[in-house]
């Protein structure tokens, strides 16, 4: 398997993403390729004492793909850049996935114009992993698109239902509609319709639809596919974020505040470290554009070598998982004609 990886993407690339593929390539016993500027990457292996690890090529691309470059116009305006290459290699089929830091915009042009969508996908969808008490919760969507449908949040729900399954391991996992209430009559036109669409998928078996969830029920544990448009989907995802460095700002001003609490503090160390391992990003790595016909993997901007490994290992598991065909082959129960 070979996976293409944008080296110039993020915050801290190329380091961090030269780094992590060479660490993906030596302990997936995969073949990575890193794309961008050929002469700072070999230097960074060479660096990392990793221009000897096997399975790890570079393809030049002089150009970069920054954050305020405009995300529809710059895959054309810069087709020499890392993630253009990377996406024209995904097209002639010179690597199986694709994964990037960059421009989350412009990464989802790129899917959308070079790895095409699925046949009867209407939009891609950007769907993160998130702590919850039961585990963990997939956020769909998660930014892509700020205005949707009815049977765009019915299909993310499809999707984000095969992907817990197939890839994150939860049987028969329960997606619910992110809403303003757990009331069927709650929300807005666009909910109402969803809800509509969601509970005949959910009535025929097809997915194990649990309603209208709230906002505070997402990290509670009260599903574990969250299914909203992706405006919603991004506030909530940012929001969360923040409480939590909020909460862990806190808690150390907590047991620092003199000798006696951080005397106290040392009993419960290990367990602080697990708490804040739960939204430790680069452990999770990325999230994936749903609905594309091939596996592109969006990592975290800031992304260090461990966030791109792991991002990169996700990319390994989304291909061989089969969740691609198994849209496929689900995509008559996600259409609003079929689920009426």
């Amino acid at each position: 398997m070979k996976i293409i990886v944008d080296a110039m993407g993020g915050d801290n690339a190329p380091e961090s993403a030269v780094w992590g593929g060479a660490l993906a390539a030596k302990n997936y016993g995969e073949e990575v390729v890193l794309v961008g500027q050929e002469e700072r990457i070999r230097a960074i292996l060479k660096e990392k004492g990793m221009d000897g690890v096997s399975g790890v090529t570079v393809v030049h691309a002089a150009d970069v793909v920054d954050m305020h470059d405009d995300p529809a116009t710059v895959l054309r305006a810069k087709p020499n850049s890392s993630m253009a290459v990377a996406f024209q290699m995904l097209k002639k089929g010179e690597g199986d996935a694709l994964v990037s830091a960059g421009n989350t915009g412009a990464l989802l042009s790129g899917a959308t114009l070079y790895g095409g969508r699925i046949k009867g996908i209407r939009r891609g969808a950007l769907a993160p992993v998130m702590p919850s008490s039961s585990g963990q919760v997939m956020l769909t969507d998660a930014g892509a698109n700020t205005e949707c449908t009815a049977e765009m949040l019915l299909q993310f729900a499809f999707m984000g239902s095969l992907y817990a399954e197939k890839i994150n391991g939860v049987k028969n996992p329960r997606v619910g509609l992110v809403n303003n209430g757990t009331e069927d009559t709650k929300g807005d036109v666009l909910r109402k319709e969803a809800y509509h669409l969601l509970k005949a998928a959910g009535d025929a078996g097809r997915i194990n639809f649990v309603g209208n969830v709230e906002g505070s029920m997402v990290p509670l544990g009260g599903c574990d596919v969250a299914v909203c448009d992706g405006f919603a989907g991004n506030v909530m995802l940012k929001t969360i974020e923040g409480v939590a460095k909020f909460m862990a700002s806190g808690v150390k001003k907590v047991f620092y505040r003199n000798l006696a609490t951080k005397l106290a503090y040392l009993p419960c160390k290990t367990g602080m470290d697990e708490f804040r391992g739960l939204f430790d990003q680069d452990r999770i790595g990325g999230a994936p554009f749903l609905g594309i016909a091939k596996p592109v993997i969006k990592a975290h901007g800031s992304s260090n070598q461990t966030a791109v490994m792991n991002a990169i290992r996700q990319a390994i598991a989304y291909t061989k998982s089969g969740m691609i065909e198994a849209v496929r082959e689900n995509i008559e129960y996600m259409t609003v004609q079929a689920a009426e």
